[in-house]
């Protein structure tokens, strides 16, 4: 019977490989079990929720109760959300077909990141992916029954699942994926997390960053509006060197900053903010009637 941590252990180590080959990888961490474990305290490590114990169990495919292969020594894999850096050219069926082998499961990509399934996503933002849980069907389960216990009393949760796993039968044995948005680290369980891990599954960095730029641009417009040409230079030229934009936040800055520099009598600095915005959006063009002359004319230099 001891050999049961030394398989699980063996077991996650493969899984990990595999996923590490893989550009639709969903980010994992191995959790060593130690004396006095259970799942609920995992789950309370690593997630701050004691009722993600079921997350775990069925990650980790465990039969009931906290015996089933928890032993000091073994090990566990912690699931959790990813981050995927949009590239030139994605859309969200062509993310979702990627990470998730179809492209109509694109609606769970939109709902994490609070997007329009109408307009594709920028190339350099960070999106949030949420993890397909793999469930397996119990006998008499319903999607309802599942979806309760996963996402609670998510008022959401029902049509989400449907509509992720449109199409499959649902009965005993079958896999059903459950998408979870908020499966996150947090706390003394992120801390305990290697760096590589936080960074590259778990950080966010990006997100975060773009977020606090999408903050800061109504204050860098006013500021270009109310001629604080000085402290508009230094805004935009701040969030400029938060790198990991995303590219149409890149050509807003550089525009700011070009009406910024044109008022300040440095029309070279002008023209090559507009050609990193143009190098960005080529068909960028501005409005005749609203820019002033200057302006249009720092412009059509940088576009020659």
């Amino acid at each position: 019977m001891r050999a049961a941590p030394f398989l699980m252990g063996v077991f996650v180590l493969l899984v990990l490989l595999v996923l590490a080959s893989t550009a639709a990888a969903q980010a994992v961490y191995t959790h060593p079990v130690q004396e006095g474990d259970t799942l609920a305290s995992i789950a309370e490590r690593y997630y701050g929720e004691p009722t993600r114990e079921s997350v775990l169990r069925e990650a980790n495919r465990m039969p009931g109760g906290d015996a089933g292969g928890l032993l000091p020594g073994s090990w566990i894999f912690i699931p959790t959300v990813a981050f995927y850096q949009v590239r030139l050219d994605d859309t969200w069926k062509s993310i979702a077909a990627r990470l998730y082998g179809k492209e109509d499961r694109a609606s769970a990509l939109v709902e994490a990141n609070d997007a329009n399934r109408g307009v594709e996503p920028d190339e350099g933002t960070e999106l949030v992916v949420p993890y397909p849980l793999r469930h397996v069907v119990a006998p008499g389960e319903t999607l309802a029954k599942i979806a309760k216990l996963y996402m609670g009393d998510d008022s959401q949760a029902l049509r989400r699942l449907r509509r992720f796993n449109s199409g499959a039968r649902i009965e005993r044995g079958r896999i059903v994926l459950v998408p979870l948005f908020d499966l996150r680290l947090v706390g003394e369980g992120r801390s305990e997390a290697s760096e590589a891990f936080v960074q590259a599954a778990g950080g966010g960095a990006s997100r975060v960053v773009q977020q606090e730029v999408e903050t800061l641009l109504p204050d860098l417009i006013k500021q270009i509006q109310t001629g604080q040409f000085e402290e508009a230079v230094a805004l935009a030229n701040r969030m400029l060197g938060m790198r990991r934009l995303t590219s149409s936040q890149t050509v807003t800055i550089q525009k700011e900053l070009a009406v910024a520099y044109v008022a300040l009598e440095r029309a070279d600095l002008a023209e090559a903010s507009f050609r990193t915005a143009l190098a960005l959006l080529p068909n960028l063009e501005l409005d005749s009637v609203r820019t002033s002359p200057r302006v249009l004319e720092a412009f059509n230099r940088a576009k020659r």
